[in-house]
C-alpha cells in the first residue's frame, strides 16, 4: 500500500475530530436576532467553556414537595419506587440518595425527533428539582446544533449536584438520548445516575385498569386534577402536540419567528411540573397502604380501580402481604367483570405462593362460578373443598354459555380448572376429581369453539388448541396414575 493513500486515510480520519471551539468571553451583550429570541422566551444568556445557550429558569409555588407522611413511612414508600437492584442494596450510599427527595432531578427533553437515534437532538433540555418550598425549573436551550457542546455541559452540572434521576418513560427515551449526544461530543463523558427513577412504569401497574392511556397528559388530568384554580395550577387546553415540536424548531432553525418555540418552553414546563407531582401523588398512594389496617385517611383511596391498581404495584414491588390485603378490599368494593377476574386470579396466585392453599382454593372456585358477587367464606377440608367444587361443576355443566365464551372470563375460567387439578393432584390426591376438573375445562374449550365470534379472540382457533393440548396431556398423565382407579366422568358437552 502506498504512502499517499495511507495518509489520506489518516486525514479523512482526522476530519471527524470535533472542532476546537474559540475561546468565549466571559460577558456578551445579547443582541440581534438573539437578543429577540431570548426576550420572547423570557430567557438569559449561558456560557460556558464551550459556548453558549439559552437558559430560561422559573420558580412554580405548586405542586408543593413530596411525602408530607411521617418519616419511616415516607422512607418505605420511597425505597418501593426504586428499581430491584437498588432495593436489594438498600445499605448502600445511592440507595441512601433515593430516599431523600432533596437530591432529586426532575428530567423531561424536547427533541428534534421521536424515534431516537444518533441524528436526533435534544434541543431543549428541561430540569427542575424542589426549592423553597416549591419546584425550580431550569432549561436549557440551543439556538442551533453548534450550542449543543455548550447546553451539555450546563446539564452535567446540574446532574453532578443532585444525582438522582427521575422521569416519566426516561429509561427508554431521554436519557438513552442525551448519553448518546455525550458521547458523540468525545469531550463531555455521561454522568451516570446514582439512581434512576422512571415513573412511567409505577404509573402503568397503578392506572392502567382505570385510563386506557397513562400519558402524562391523561394522568394530570383523571389522576391529579390539574385544572385553572385548583391546587395544581395550569392546564393543557392550549398546549401543542407533541409530535409537532420537531417541526417547529426546524422552522425556527430555517429562519423562522420564535414566537412559536414559546408554546413548546411552555410545554416543558408543564411535563416537568406533572411529572413532579405525579412523584407526590405515587408516594402518598403508597404511604397511604402502608401502615396496619390502612390508618392513613388522608390517602385513602376509595376508587375500586385504584385499589386493584394499588396491589399490582405492592405485589411488583416485592410487598406481597399488603398486595393480597389491597386486591381483596378492590374485590369486596366492586370490580367490572374483566378487572375482577382479574384480580381473583391475583389474589389466588399470591395465596399460593404465600402457602395458604385454602384460599387460592377458594379464589379458583369462584372463578368457576357465574356468580361472583361477593369473596367466598374459606372452607377448612379438602372434602368441602371438592363438594363445592361437585355444586360448581354440576351448575356449570348445564348453566349459561355466555358466562365461559366471554375472552377473559373463559380464560380465568380454564386457568382455574388447570389450577384446581394440580391442586387435587399432587396436594388432596384426588385423581378423581382432578380428573373431573381437567375435563370441564375440556368442554369449556368445547364450548368456546362452538360459539366462535370473529370479535372473540380468545374463542380463536390458536388460543383453543392450546388449551385442548395443554389440558389433553394432564388429563393422559392423570388416568395414567389412577391406573384403572375410580372411573372418570364423561366429558361435558
Amino acid at each position: 500500500m502506498s504512502t499517499s493513500s495511507i495518509g489520506d486515510k489518516f486525514s479523512r480520519l482526522a476530519a471527524l475530530r470535533p472542532a476546537r471551539r474559540a475561546p468565549v468571553p466571559e460577558a456578551s451583550p445579547v443582541n440581534g436576532d438573539a437578543g429577540e429570541v431570548a426576550r420572547l422566551l423570557g430567557a438569559t444568556l449561558g456560557r460556558n467553556r464551550y459556548g453558549e445557550h439559552l437558559v430560561i429558569r422559573r420558580w412554580f409555588p405548586t405542586p408543593e414537595p413530596c411525602m408530607k407522611s411521617d418519616e419511616a413511612r415516607r422512607t418505605r414508600a420511597l425505597k418501593m419506587l426504586l428499581p430491584n437492584g437498588a432495593r436489594e442494596s438498600g445499605a448502600r450510599r445511592n440507595a441512601r440518595l433515593a430516599e431523600d427527595p432533596a437530591q432529586w432531578l426532575f428530567l423531561d427533553t424536547e427533541t428534534t425527533g421521536l424515534a431516537g437515534g444518533s441524528g436526533t437532538y435534544a434541543f431543549l433540555v428541561g430540569v427542575a428539582w424542589w426549592d423553597s418550598g416549591g419546584l425550580r425549573v431550569e432549561q436549557f436551550f440551543m439556538r442551533d446544533f453548534a450550542e449543543e457542546h455548550s447546553l451539555l455541559l450546563a446539564l452535567d452540572e446540574r446532574l453532578a449536584e443532585r444525582r438522582v434521576l427521575v422521569t416519566f418513560n426516561g429509561k427508554s427515551f431521554d436519557w438513552p438520548l442525551l448519553e448518546t449526544r455525550f458521547r458523540m461530543t468525545r469531550a463531555i463523558p455521561p454522568r451516570i445516575p446514582a439512581t434512576h427513577l422512571d415513573l412511567l412504569h409505577p404509573a402503568r401497574q397503578l392506572w392502567r385498569p382505570r385510563l386506557a392511556s397513562v400519558r402524562l397528559a391523561e394522568l394530570e388530568r383523571h389522576v391529579l386534577r390539574v385544572s385553572p384554580g385548583s391546587q395544581l395550577d395550569w392546564s393543557r387546553d392550549y398546549d401543542v402536540d407533541s409530535s409537532q415540536i420537531p417541526e417547529i424548531y426546524f422552522n425556527f432553525l430555517r429562519g423562522g419567528r420564535a414566537g412559536p418555540l414559546v408554546p413548546v418552553i411552555r410545554h416543558n414546563q408543564m411535563d416537568l411540573r406533572g411529572l413532579a407531582a405525579l412523584a407526590g401523588r405515587i408516594l402518598e398512594m403508597i404511604a397511604g397502604r402502608l401502615g396496619d389496617d390502612f390508618p392513613d385517611e388522608a390517602n385513602r383511596i376509595d376508587e375500586p380501580l385504584d385499589l386493584y391498581g394499588m396491589s399490582r404495584l405492592l405485589d411488583r414491588r416485592g410487598e406481597a402481604k399488603l398486595a393480597r390485603k389491597t386486591c381483596r378490599a378492590a374485590i369486596a368494593a366492586g370490580l367490572p367483570s374483566e378487572l375482577d377476574c382479574a384480580a381473583r386470579r391475583d389474589l389466588a396466585r399470591l395465596a399460593k405462593r404465600a402457602g395458604d392453599l385454602g384460599s387460592a382454593v377458594e379464589m379458583w372456585e369462584s372463578l368457576l362460578s357465574p356468580s361472583r358477587s361477593t369473596i367466598p367464606e374459606l372452607k377448612s377440608t379438602a372434602a368441602e373443598q371438592s363438594l363445592t367444587l361437585e355444586r360448581i361443576l354440576m351448575r356449570g355443566a348445564t348453566g349459561s354459555h355466555a358466562f365461559f365464551t366471554e375472552g377473559s372470563q373463559l380464560r380465568a375460567a380454564l386457568e382455574a380448572c388447570e389450577q384446581l387439578a394440580i391442586h387435587f393432584e399432587h396436594c388432596v390426591r384426588a385423581l378423581d376429581r382432578a380428573s373431573q376438573l381437567t375435563r370441564h375445562g375440556l368442554a369449556l374449550v368445547c364450548r368456546a369453539r362452538g360459539a366462535r365470534r370473529a370479535d372473540d379472540y380468545t374463542s380463536g382457533k390458536e388460543f383453543c388448541r392450546r388449551w385442548q393440548a395443554k389440558l389433553e396431556r394432564r388429563l393422559a398423565r392423570i388416568e395414567r396414575k389412577a391406573a384403572g382407579g375410580a372411573a372418570v366422568l364423561p366429558i361435558e358437552r
